[in-house]
């Protein structure tokens, strides 16, 4: 169990109050677009990851690892992250939708992703906004993603999240294993293809914006790597 501070944004009300959030979901290949999923799959395949048995799949992780934190610490040199939409379930307010950075350790990752999974904090953005407010137009949303290479932000990751599964359906595909998202869960929906191949970065931002409503939601951190 965790506590974190949000701005929750509804309509053109916000409120800024803490949740405890006791279970951490990542859904991982999520790709609505075979052939987009293929190319994810070569992507972690060249980092010698093999890709699960049935898509989508979910790993569990500990709640504990989600920061709103803009400094991180991991072991190694060899993580990077990978921007995500996010839903978080709250016990008087159903669903709500953010951004986040599935932060993996890639080496490890490359024998185990459950293990990779737990080992790096999760950063997600202190903002969120009330999924109603974006259901119709869920589509129209954008992820990106920038790292800091050179002394230069440069463009990691970029694209809609209509290349994800609907969250909806993403649950039903969770409800049909036998769980629920209940509340006091956040879950990760799945990330785009990077753009120049994934490898390690310490300065990592990301942005989910909604460009009907002329908004974003954005989060940066510095992931400081610990000698292993």
């Amino acid at each position: 169990m965790t506590t974190l501070t949000f701005d929750f944004q509804a309509g053109d009300a916000a409120e800024r109050r803490s949740i405890a959030i006791g279970d951490l979901v990542i859904a991982g290949w999520t790709g609505r677009d075979p052939h987009k999923v293929q190319e994810h799959v070569e992507e972690l395949r060249l980092l010698g990851v093999a890709p699960p048995a049935s898509t989508p799949c979910f790993y569990r992780a500990g709640a504990s690892l989600l920061t709103t934190a803009t400094a991180i610490d991991c072991l190694g040199g060899e993580s990077s992250g990978e921007a995500e939409f996010v839903i978080l379930v709250a016990e008087d307010s159903g669903w709500w939708v953010g951004a986040g950075s599935d932060h993996t350790d890639r080496k490890v990752e490359s024998y185990s992703i459950p293990v990779s999974k737990q080992l790096c904090p999760k950063p997600v953005a202190p903002t969120l906004w009330r999924f109603e407010d974006v259901a119709d137009h869920w589509d129209r949303l954008e992820l990106h993603a920038w790292v800091e290479e050179d002394g230069k932000r440069v463009p990691y990751q970029a694209g809609s999240v209509a290349a994800m599964r609907d969250p909806r359906d993403i649950a039903a595909a969770y409800r049909a294993l036998g769980y629920e998202l209940t509340p006091g869960t956040i879950m990760f929906g799945g990330t785009l293809p990077v753009i120049g191949g994934i490898r390690p970065c310490r300065d990592f931002s990301f942005e989910l914006r909604d460009p009907i409503r002329g908004r974003a939601i954005t989060h940066g951190y510095a992931a400081r790597w610990l000698a292993d």
